[in-house]
């Protein structure tokens, strides 16, 4: 898995970059964004082709984005820190969920959105990873579903009784839910503290900055929630 990780983090990039617009993810030829040539094999080999064109294209020598290599690095992160905690079947599937789960945080931090493609698939997913590792969990990681699904739904009607717009999206609300489908419900609570806390700090740094978020300023929290839901699924709850 490690050794493939940086293939999967150019592929996360391509659906990073393709999904939110509608366009399609399996067709069409990789271009240089400047000059709109056609990339061939040799310039898409992950972080490799980058730093060996020192972040420039091949063609026009325009400097590249340093997005996908940084993608690629994210995933090839992913998967060493899950073969640190698991191996064999466990593995894989950590590797997929922490993939999947990067691939969330970024989409929602560039576009405020959780594509449902992505996110409904961790739900049912989550139930079968719990049933297969011990089948009297199950009840429990059905009840985290539905629990962190509600949870999100009631704040955010909540919210939006309270400020007169929206909070939180309907897209945080199936994340959780799929954080409760793998982890059971009784981590929910862990989560949505790691979550927001993580929220908090970046927002306070910021501010101390001189970036700080107004009023009115719009924060993606999937990437938190995203963050919240790997962690706990590597190490466990905080608490007992």
């Amino acid at each position: 898995m490690i050794v493939a990780a940086p293939l999967v983090g150019s592929f996360l990039g391509v659906v990073i970059d393709r999904l939110p617009a509608g366009r399609p993810i399996a067709l069409g030829r990789s271009r240089c964004d400047a000059c709109g040539a056609t990339l061939r094999a040799r310039d898409l080999v992950p972080i490799a082709s980058w730093l060996w064109r020192r972040g420039r294209c091949a063609y026009c020598d325009a400097r590249l984005s340093t997005f996908y290599p940084i993608i690629e690095l994210a995933a090839l992160a992913v998967a060493i820190s899950a073969a640190l905690v698991v191996s064999g079947w466990l593995l894989v599937v950590s590797c997929m969920l922490g993939w999947t789960l990067l691939t969330l945080a970024v989409i929602d931090q560039r576009h405020f959105m959780l594509p449902d493609v992505l996110t409904l698939p961790l739900i049912p997913a989550g139930l079968a990873v719990a049933y297969l590792l011990d089948p009297a969990l199950l009840a429990s990681h059905v009840l985290g579903g539905v629990a962190g699904f509600l949870a999100f739904v009631a704040i955010a009607f909540a919210y939006r009784w309270r400020r007169g717009r929206e909070g939180l999206g309907l897209g945080d609300a199936k994340l959780l839910a799929a954080a409760g489908a793998w982890l059971g419900w009784q981590a929910l609570p862990d989560l949505v503290a790691l979550a927001a806390g993580g929220a908090v700090l970046v927002a306070l740094v910021g501010a101390l900055c001189g970036r700080g978020p107004s009023a009115v300023t719009r924060i993606a929290f999937g990437p938190y929630l995203a963050l919240a839901f790997w962690l706990l699924w590597l190490f466990g709850p905080m608490t007992g």
